[in-house]
């Protein structure tokens, strides 16, 4: 990983910065939808960034309770920047926040579905989920 990657944790960060970075790191998300944006910030309760001097090149979005269960939302990689660790340590940053008491659950895109076993993650058949309305 480049030495000049800061992260910061739950620092806000502009509708305009998620949107680009969600957008480089190539997942599909309501990039055009700031409103959408807007509330997919303002209601997370973790937020781990990634800078390279003033430019945003990661992201990882949760909900958590502290106690049992955290949702990763979102794990967002500027694919220039991608292969060089970022988003294993923005987990791992989550993970170790957290501790061993509370397990990590995310939805995976299909390109991503040979990443996160890499991280630790089991793949479960026990997941229901009710589609959103396409955006």
């Amino acid at each position: 990983m480049a030495d000049s990657i800061v992260f910061r944790k739950n620092h806000m960060i502009s509708t305009q910065a998620f949107a680009r970075v969600l957008e480089a790191s190539g997942i599909k998300r309501p990039t055009k939808d700031e409103a959408r944006l807007s509330q997919m910030l303002k209601h997370s309760n973790y937020l781990w960034t990634a800078w390279e001097g003033d430019k945003l090149v990661g992201v990882a979005r949760a909900l958590t309770d502290y106690a049992y269960v955290c949702y990763i939302s979102d794990l967002a990689v500027d694919q220039a920047y991608q292969g060089q660790g970022i988003g294993k340590q923005l987990l791992s940053f989550i993970s170790e926040d957290l501790g061993d008491a509370v397990a990590l659950v995310l939805l995976s895109a299909p390109s991503a579905m040979s990443y996160y076993p890499k991280l630790g993650f089991e793949q479960s058949d026990k997941a229901f989920i009710i589609p959103r309305k396409p955006f």
